[in-house]
């Protein structure tokens, strides 16, 4: 397997409340890195998306200068999946584990399947079957 070379990146105040979301809807967890001083505080995480996907997160942090993915619930994500009842499959564990329905599953014009959802932070979530071009 390849390794990701494009990280889609986040912050969540409730990193593991994210965890657990993430892990439901199909990420596996690569390294998760806490603060010795503040377990509760993820400093780094990385999670892989299928064989070529990645997400890079942390917790919240009030003193980031540069604004790397600092404010939660700002984000969206594109996650393609294999078929069309995997968007469902998909769809039914996000809002098992505290996601919100943004968008009722639909076929666009350009193909496939999508919905869409928010994570409990605010973060959307576009689940489709369609693979680009």
């Amino acid at each position: 397997m390849d390794k990701p070379q494009l990280f889609h990146c986040l912050a969540f105040t409730d990193v593991d409340r994210a965890i657990d979301f993430l892990t439901a809807i199909g990420f596996t967890e690569v390294v998760v890195v806490r603060d010795p001083d503040d377990p509760a505080t993820v400093v780094h995480a990385q999670f892989r998306w299928r064989d070529h996907g990645g997400l890079m997160f942390r917790s919240v942090r009030h003193d980031d200068t540069l604004g790397f993915a600092s404010r939660p619930g700002v984000g969206a994500c594109n996650l393609v999946v294999t078929s069309d009842a995997e968007v469902n499959r998909v769809l039914t564990a996000a809002l098992d584990h505290g996601a919100t329905l943004a968008q009722e599953p639909h076929h666009p014009p350009h193909g496939g399947r999508s919905a869409a959802v928010r994570d409990a932070e605010g973060n959307l979530w576009n689940i489709d079957s369609y693979p680009g071009e």
